[in-house]
């Protein structure tokens, strides 16, 4: 059985941002040593050199040009408002994963990739106009994903919060100083 290279990608992206949550949260310092946008800076930083450098190199073995003005400027605006709804999502993605003291990415994941899949089918049933011809598979997917999501993130087995280390006497808050 020969896998579409679609699903190939797809899983990959499922693998990493998977992966995502649980490893944003051992950037978690539980010293409180910085605040939680330290590791978004470093995300940021990551999508740039990715994004970038690996885009790049994928165009040119594409034969693709760099050219980002006159009819490439469609690509150079969405992808600058993909872009951008990325970069908010690390944010409030990051915002998820350290409020309330403690990182927990056994919640914070399936409620975001849930809500994605869900936010992603309306946009889509928008965008094509179809409210009134709409399957009933859609609602019961919705649904159960919200059902999922539930049982997921009630479920999955995780430790609880580390211990806070004392912080030496001439630290600053979060070490800046």
């Amino acid at each position: 059985m020969k896998i579409p290279l679609p699903v190939v990608f797809a899983l990959g992206t499922a693998l990493c941002w998977g992966l995502y949550g649980p490893v944003l949260g051992q950037a978690r310092s539980p010293e409180r040593l910085y605040t939680p946008f330290k590791p978004y800076v470093g995300i940021g930083a990551a999508y740039l050199v990715w994004a970038i450098v690996g885009g790049m190199i994928v165009m040119r073995m594409n034969g693709d040009s760099f050219s980002l003005a006159g009819p490439h400027s469609r690509a150079a605006i969405w992808g600058f408002a993909a872009g951008s709804l990325g970069a908010l999502g690390a944010l409030s993605l990051t915002s998820a994963m350290f409020s309330g003291g403690m990182a927990m990415p056994h919640v914070v994941m399936p409620v975001v990739f849930g809500g994605a899949v869900t936010v992603t089918a309306i946009v889509s049933l928008v965008q094509s106009h179809g409210a009134s011809r709409v399957n009933p598979g859609l609602w019961i997917g919705i649904v159960g994903m919200f059902i999922c999501v539930v049982l997921i993130a009630y479920n999955t087995p995780h430790g609880g919060p580390h211990p806070a280390k004392p912080a030496a006497a001439d630290s600053t808050e979060f070490g800046d100083g």
